[in-house]
């Protein structure tokens, strides 16, 4: 059970760490009105955001004109905002209002949170699209953590940036 306490301590730095602003946090009072499938539909279309994102990233590096330096600018900004998005809904909605450490599976369900958290963090480090899929991969898992079963698609809403 180290290892598990070790995660829990690290989830309880991040959550104090992390910014109190996030447009995407829940409130806090508690309300108990909760969207849990709308926080991992949220989570998806930050992952495609941050997919497209690099996949301009990589075709704008090396260009040198204004207009090219300035979008890749725009690009790397919107990449990192929605890696955070992520790791915020992840921080302010599941690790401190929804994973109960008292309740069934709750080991299962931190690792799979903290797995996002660490993928998230990867994509602002990386210009890979394997870093994109491997948020996409950990975001689901999560959600089969949480849920008990596999995510059954965007449900009629498309993320696609084209």
């Amino acid at each position: 059970m180290p290892r598990l306490r070790y995660l829990a301590l690290v989830m309880t730095f991040i959550v104090m760490l992390s910014s109190a602003k996030g447009l995407l946090a829940h409130c806090e009072v508690p309300c108990g009105i909760y969207a849990d499938e709308r926080r991992f539909e949220l989570m998806l279309e930050d992952q495609t955001t941050i997919a497209k994102a690099i996949t301009q990233i990589n075709e704008l590096a090396g260009k040198t004109d204004a207009q090219s330096v300035n979008q890749l600018v725009r690009w790397i900004n919107t990449k990192e905002e929605h890696a955070t998005n992520t790791q915020h809904i992840i921080a302010q909605y599941f690790m401190t209002q929804r994973l109960k450490a008292d309740k069934k599976g709750y080991d299962k369900k931190l690792v799979a949170a903290h797995a996002v958290m660490v993928a998230a963090m990867k994509c602002k480090q990386s210009t890979t699209a394997d870093s994109a899929k491997a948020l996409e991969s950990s975001i689901k898992k999560f959600y089969e953590a949480y849920e008990g079963k596999k995510y059954g698609g965007d449900h009629g809403h498309s993320h696609s940036h084209k």
